[in-house]
């Protein structure tokens, strides 16, 4: 085998992660805390605002739950144990409960509340993902000094 060939493959699952926590977490963030906020200041009627965040925001959490499952592959290929005995693997799968959770809500309740809860707990898992190195970095730590 060779090593050179297997570069490729690391490298385009460098990417796939980078790209797909990009977009889901910069989308998620993008719409709540930018978007509906300029809209809002931009003049838009509050009635308007809000049907745009309620069709907006479960098409972002649809999205994120997708490129979750993509990144919870790619963790579980590149740490080859189960990924909740990361921290990591434990966002990525707290994001999955958020996800299903602002789906469930919303089917069984009317109140916008929940749904923006876990819609926050989401976007704030994400960005405790985005301060961790990828799997496939290693973390690289002084050397202890001998005393």
């Amino acid at each position: 085998m060779n090593p050179a060939g297997a570069l490729p493959a690391v490298r385009s699952g460098r990417v796939a992660w980078q790209l797909a926590q990009t977009l889901w977490v910069g989308g998620a963030w993008m719409l709540h805390f930018v978007l509906l906020p300029a809209l809002e200041r931009f003049g838009l009627a509050p009635i308007l605002i809000d049907e745009i965040g309620a069709f907006m925001r479960p098409v972002v959490v649809g999205f994120a739950a997708v490129c979750v499952a993509l990144q919870c592959l790619l963790a579980w290929l590149v740490l080859r144990r189960p990924i909740w005995h990361d921290l990591r693997g434990q966002m990525l799968l707290l994001v999955l409960v958020a996800a299903a959770a602002f789906y469930l809500v919303g089917s069984l309740t009317n109140g916008p509340y929940w749904q923006l809860f876990s819609y926050l707990v989401l976007a704030f898992a994400g960005l405790v993902l985005i301060l961790q190195p990828r799997p496939d970095e290693e973390t690289v730590r002084p050397a202890q000094k001998s005393l």
